[in-house]
C-alpha cells in the first residue's frame, strides 16, 4: 500500500473522554497529541474532530424538546471545544497548529478557506478542523468526506475504537469476521456501518480511499501514514475506466 501525501483524519468526540465519560480527559488528550505528532512529520495533516464528548445533537433531538437544526449547531459547538483543545496540546509538544472552524468564531479559530488551509500545509502546519460543514443535518464523517476532497487528500483515515470493519457488531458476535479490504460497493451494499452513507459515497465517487482502524494502539496512525497494512481499507473495486476520447 503506498503511502499517501496528504492525509485527512477523523477522531470522535469519544475519544477525548475518558472511557464511559464526558468531557476532555487530560491524559487522552496528551495521548491524542502526541500520536498525531508522530505522523505529521510524514504528510500533509489535517484533523476532523467530532464532539460527542461534550454534547450529542442527535440524542438532544430525539428527546422532542430541541429541534433537529439547533442540536446540531450545538454539536458543532462542541466540535469548536475539543478543536481548542487538540490545537493546544500540539503546540505544547512544539507542532505547529491552525484550528480552522465552519462556523465564523473569529476570537478563537480561523474560518475554513481552502487556499489558506493549503497554504498552512505549504508551512509545516497541522491542520484542526471543526465546526463540521457548518450546516445542520450533516455528520463530521460528512465533513471528513469534503474536506479530503476539498484538500486534494490521498485518503482518509478513520480512527475508531475497533481495530478494522467487520461483517457484524464484534462486541455482540464472538464469530465476527474483520476485513482487510474492502470495496466501496460492497460496503454500502452491506450497509456495514463504516461511515454514513453521504460520507461514504463522496469517498467512492472521489476515489479517496478510507481506511479504518483502532486509534488505541500506539503508534497506529504513524503506521496508516506509512501506508502500512492495519484495520481494514475501503478502496473503488474498479480501476477508472480507460479514455476512449
Amino acid at each position: 500500500m503506498p503511502a499517501p501525501a496528504r492525509v485527512v483524519l477523523k477522531i470522535s468526540g469519544e475519544s477525548f473522554a475518558a472511557p464511559s465519560g464526558f468531557g476532555i480527559d487530560s491524559e487522552r488528550l496528551s495521548l491524542i497529541a502526541n500520536e498525531i505528532a508522530k505522523a505529521a512529520d510524514k504528510v500533509d495533516l489535517a484533523v476532523v474532530v467530532g464532539g460527542g464528548n461534550i454534547v450529542r445533537g442527535g440524542t438532544l433531538a430525539q428527546q422532542g424538546q430541541i429541534a433537529q437544526a439547533t442540536a446540531d449547531y450545538m454539536g458543532m459547538l462542541g466540535t469548536v471545544l475539543n478543536g481548542l483543545a487538540l490545537r493546544e496540546a500540539l503546540e505544547q509538544i512544539g507542532h505547529p497548529s491552525r484550528l480552522m472552524s465552519a462556523l465564523a468564531i473569529p476570537s478563537v479559530a480561523e474560518p475554513f478557506i481552502r487556499n489558506r488551509a493549503i497554504r498552512h500545509f505549504e508551512k509545516g502546519r497541522i491542520l484542526v478542523l471543526a465546526a463540521g460543514t457548518g450546516n445542520p443535518f450533516f455528520t463530521t464523517d460528512t465533513c471528513a468526506s469534503l474536506r479530503a476532497a476539498e484538500l486534494g487528500a490521498d485518503r482518509l483515515l478513520k480512527a475508531t475504537k475497533v481495530d478494522g470493519i467487520y461483517n457484524r457488531d464484534p462486541a455482540k458476535h464472538n464469530d465476527a469476521v474483520r476485513y482487510d479490504t474492502l470495496s466501496f460497493e460492497d460496503a454500502i451494499e452491506q450497509q456495514l456501518g463504516v461511515m454514513d452513507l453521504t460520507a461514504l459515497t463522496m469517498c467512492m465517487e472521489r476515489r479517496i480511499p478510507v481506511q479504518v482502524f483502532d486509534f488505541f494502539t500506539p503508534g497506529n496512525i504513524a503506521r496508516a501514514v506509512a501506508g502500512e497494512t492495519i484495520g481494514t481499507l475501503v478502496s473503488p473495486r474498479h480501476p477508472d475506466p480507460a479514455n476512449t476520447d
